[in-house]
């Protein structure tokens, strides 16, 4: 097996600090045409929790995690915010790194969960230059053992808070973020047909009920953020609530099976508009939490890096594919997960 010196956790970023939060919103969609007015619904959400995002703590958290359990040097280093991964794939050079893991914070296939991160990789050592070290992302993880063990966990949890009358017939609701069909339906190469996020998502919500032995349960997304025109994966988790209230359900369990870790999108999209609307439609309402502070989850990290460092047999109890991402070292096949309606750019 080949050796590696380090390891990156890689991440969306956050705002850690009322002055963060445009800046942050700024960069998360530049060069998308988002109007203004979008950024400034945005950031009050982001005001609403004092400008700071948990997502940065959460991942500190999961890094200390990861070195209890490694003997590999972790590095940190985000997308849209600090530490950014240019700045911090330079810190790595210059420590003398020259072969590096990357977990990204994301167990799913398709554009933005996936091949958006190639991408941070590749601008990252560009920036770098010749002395950037080689970056090898690790695998998809949405059907692990241990990842699936942590959010069945989380849901049983959650369902303990409802009343013990509306237990028995609460609805488990899985839900990820939305996006694009169009982009979903790029989601893999284009001989597989696509829609690997969704199917993922999917597999993953299924893999869960089952360790749960529960019966009904449903998919739905949250936070689109896209003009109505443009058709984006659905039902949304706020209109699925009131269609299981006229349906007679009592009580939602809703579990954020499609985030490794609450942010701001998770808090303010179910904590209050999810949360929210059930109690004005009188519903028993529980959230679950995201499987990223389990301490199963640095375990499955750690079992990700062992394929690549030790060739420890890859974990998985799905029967969606994970072919496309980085495996063994292979890389994305050509043209997967191509962003719809903008040019390719270089993985």
């Amino acid at each position: 097996m080949s050796e590696f010196d380090a390891l990156l956790v890689l991440s969306f970023g956050g705002p850690e600090g009322p002055d963060e939060v445009r800046p942050f919103l700024e960069n998360v969609v530049r060069g998308r045409g988002v109007p203004p007015e979008r950024l400034d619904a945005v950031e009050e959400h982001y005001r609403h929790f004092g400008g700071v995002s948990p997502i940065n703590a959460r991942n500190r958290e999961l890094i200390a995690a990861i070195r209890e359990r490694s003997d590999l040097p972790v590095y940190f280093g985000n997308r849209n915010w600090h530490p950014m991964a240019e700045d911090t794939v330079a810190q790595m050079a210059r420590d003398g790194v020259r072969r590096a893991l990357v977990f990204a914070t994301s167990a799913y296939g398709g554009y933005s969960a996936c091949r958006q991160y190639h991408e941070d990789i590749a601008r990252a050592r560009k920036a770098v230059g010749d002395d950037a070290p080689e970056l090898v992302k690790l695998r998809h993880f949405f059907d692990h053992p241990e990842f699936v063990a942590a959010n069945a966990d989380a849901v049983r949890a959650a369902l303990a808070t409802l009343p013990a009358e509306m237990r028995d017939s609460a609805r488990v609701v899985f839900t990820a973020h939305s996006i694009p069909t169009a982009a979903d339906a790029a989601a893999g190469p284009p001989e597989e047909g696509g829609h690997r996020y969704s199917e993922q998502v999917a597999e993953a919500a299924r893999l869960v009920a089952a360790e749960l032995g529960a019966g009904e349960h449903d998919v739905v997304w949250q936070s689109r953020s896209g003009p109505p025109r443009v058709p984006w994966l659905e039902p949304d988790v706020v209109d699925h609530i009131e269609a299981l209230h006229a349906a007679g359900v009592p009580a939602v369990v809703v579990a954020p099976v499609g985030f490794v870790s609450d942010h701001v999108e998770v808090v303010w999209d179910l904590d209050n508009e999810a949360a929210g609307r059930a109690a004005e439609l009188g519903m028993g309402f529980a959230r679950a939490a995201t499987a990223g502070p389990d301490p199963r989850f640095a375990d499955m990290v750690v079992e990700l890096i062992a394929e690549h460092t030790s060739g420890a047999p890859e974990r998985g109890i799905g029967e969606v594919t994970r072919a496309g991402c980085t495996v063994n070292g292979e890389p994305c096949a050509v043209n997967c997960c191509l962003p719809a309606r903008r040019p390719a750019r270089p993985v």
